[in-house]
């Protein structure tokens, strides 16, 4: 390593989410996701996509998504179309550089209900090019196997993940991809974001909240067949796999004291226990937390185990830990204190950083304090699965779009990495969020934008589809092929 820059093998990346950019609804045999029913009206304008987006699932809204096969207001159906352009997508990113490209898997189309006996070959198929033509292109894989979506019958048949049933359905699953794809992939996450479960839980859990009694108690006991799942992945790698490398995810949310108030300093210590720490130390020490006692009394919530449970947890611990970082928050117990978005949450605003187009406060410093709290923690290696700025852009008549506000924000997140790494942090890689223009998953618009590359489609799926270089994309070009030595 240089004493002053990136390790030679950083793995410079970027990543997408199969939901949110491969459209291809109900082709090749896939089935419906739970991703697919989420609904966005394209009239509606930015207020009301901030008032209406949709987080928490109802059950009108499930039964309506399920009687509707359009993709007219599911945005989710249609994506970018990676599903048919991926090969020229991929020249894209070799033009770019990337060493890395993370991406998800969509289970329903490798078993279109979940409970199927047999998967579906085109599935299959349809990976094991997309695949082999990243590896042709000696670009690594960083895969998702579950980036939220689920088969939407295993909802309606089992219950979603509050059924134990579903650990096996997908441990099935698991296996074939292990099978057919575990010696292309690099990288293999089980879970994107674990902790969305509690922040997002249609998302990541797939519950519908008015039909839960206790939905707190249905929430943790989703998150306890997760983890389980999760520790079971590990195993199963270890069995199938000849090097596997296989890690935890979370949304991070990073937050400081709004004040030197004793009580603000107590309440963050909580925030990033009940936030963060619990999902990584249950996959990465094996064990629920101590801390986690009071919080499950208060809320009378009392997890279902099975007696092999927590022996399956210790002994299938991950081997590096990944996570998203977009802004940080304040902790306090001031019940009035202002309010701004993030990443899955509503979040207290730091009076001391500026803000996104869409709220998100930007924070690089915040980055370098996350890779060194976790890594002081866990002692693992990183990878920062998930950065980035989602705001508008604007495609010009001769096709150029110039986004130097884009650049500004990698650039300063890069310099704290770089900061970090000085700092003694083990980091792996960087895969920026959205690499390709997809749609944004908050507001499920196109006009949140997150990619060096655009795609010209708007909220309605309207447009060419064609794909654009940004100014961001010859800045980032440059970073990979000097590996961060040149962030001019």
């Amino acid at each position: 390593m240089k004493c002053n820059g990136f390790p030679e093998n950083f793995l410079w990346g970027g990543a997408i989410a199969c939901s949110q950019a491969d459209g291809g609804f109900r082709e090749g045999g896939k089935g419906i996701s739970t991703q697919d029913l989420r609904y966005l009206d394209p009239s509606w304008d930015r207020a009301q996509v901030l008032e209406k987006r949709e987080k928490w699932m109802t059950t009108e809204e499930f039964n309506q998504a399920m009687a509707d096969p359009s993709t007219y207001y599911y945005p989710l159906r249609r994506g970018i179309d990676f599903y048919h352009q991926y090969p020229k997508d991929i020249q894209l990113f070799k033009e770019l550089g990337l060493k890395i490209f993370r991406t998800s898997i969509c289970w329903s189309r490798i078993f279109p209900n979940g409970d199927d006996t047999m998967p579906n070959e085109e599935g299959i198929k349809y990976y094991s090019s997309l695949f082999q033509e990243l590896k042709k292109q000696n670009i690594k894989i960083f895969a998702t196997i579950l980036h939220y979506d689920i088969p939407v019958n295993l909802v309606i048949k089992y219950g979603g993940w509050k059924n134990r049933k579903i650990i096996d359905f997908y441990l099935k699953y698991v296996k074939v991809l292990f099978e057919n794809f575990g010696e292309l992939v690099d990288y293999w996450l089980p879970f994107n974001e674990i902790n969305a479960g509690k922040f997002c839980p249609w998302d990541g859990v797939c519950l519908i909240e008015d039909q839960e009694e206790n939905f707190n108690q249905s929430i943790f006991q989703c998150m306890h067949h997760q983890f389980v799942a999760n520790a079971k992945t590990v195993e199963l790698a270890h069995k199938m796999l000849s090097n596997p490398m296989i890690g935890a995810m979370i949304a991070r949310f990073t937050s400081y004291p709004a004040t030197c108030n004793p009580d603000d300093v107590m309440q963050t210590i909580l925030d990033e226990q009940y936030s963060n720490y619990f999902y990584l130390d249950v996959m990465v020490r094996g064990k629920y937390p101590e801390y986690m006692n009071r919080f499950f009394d208060q809320f009378n919530i009392k997890i279902e185990m099975e007696p092999e449970d927590a022996k399956i947890l210790e002994k299938n611990t991950v081997n590096f830990i990944s996570f998203s970082y977009y802004f940080s928050q304040v902790s306090t117990v001031n019940q009035g204190w202002e309010k701004t978005s993030g990443n899955l949450i509503m979040a207290n605003k730091n009076p001391y950083l500026e803000s996104s187009e869409w709220g998100w406060q930007k924070d690089p410093v915040g980055l370098r304090i996350t890779l060194n709290q976790l890594y002081d923690r866990y002692q693992l290696p990183l990878f920062i699965a998930e950065n980035g700025l989602g705001t508008t852009d604007t495609l010009e008549n001769d096709g150029t779009i110039h986004d130097p506000y884009r650049i500004d924000y990698l650039k300063s997140h890069f310099i704290q990495m770089r900061e970090a790494i000085q700092d003694g942090v083990k980091l792996l890689g960087y895969t920026m969020w959205g690499i390709i223009d997809l749609v944004s998953c908050g507001p499920l618009t196109m006009d949140k934008r997150y990619g060096v590359i655009y795609v010209d489609l708007d909220n309605g799926g309207n447009g060419s589809g064609k794909r654009y270089r940004k100014d961001s994309f010859y800045w980032y070009q440059k970073v990979i092929e000097t590996n961060g030595a040149d962030l001019i």
